[in-house]
């Protein structure tokens, strides 16, 4: 079968959605859209992360970091890999040094309902 399609998806966005065999865990078509959307994303961040570095003047950790964590959340649309993704090829294309991306821990239902200590 002749794949016409024009898009090379980089080993490390193949990494995101391969297991630990090293087989795809989506159909290709899926994992080339989404690479598709996490590189577009990344492309327009750029210009976003520059304002915060010249307006705010935060360093360049602190704003990729604060990237990672928006685009963690549920709301983002993104899985967590792809965050990690996104901001590690943002700093590629920012030419800046990418810090160790953690994911922010999810509170626990029973953390968030109690009420924080007084100390």
């Amino acid at each position: 079968m002749y794949d016409d399609n024009q898009i090379h998806v980089p080993p490390s966005f193949m990494a995101v959605y391969t297991d630990t065999r090293g087989r795809l865990t989506e159909k290709a078509d899926g994992v080339r859209a989404r690479y598709e959307l996490c590189e577009d994303l990344a492309g327009h961040l750029v210009e976003h992360a520059q304002t915060l570095y010249h307006v705010q003047a935060p360093s360049e950790t602190e704003i990729l970091q604060r990237i990672h964590a928006g685009l963690c959340t549920a709301e983002s649309g993104v899985a967590v890999a792809e965050a990690t993704w996104i901001v590690t090829r943002l700093a590629e294309l920012l030419v800046w040094q990418c810090p160790v991306l953690v994911p922010p821990q999810p509170e626990s239902a029973a953390d968030a309902a109690q009420p924080p200590q007084a100390g």
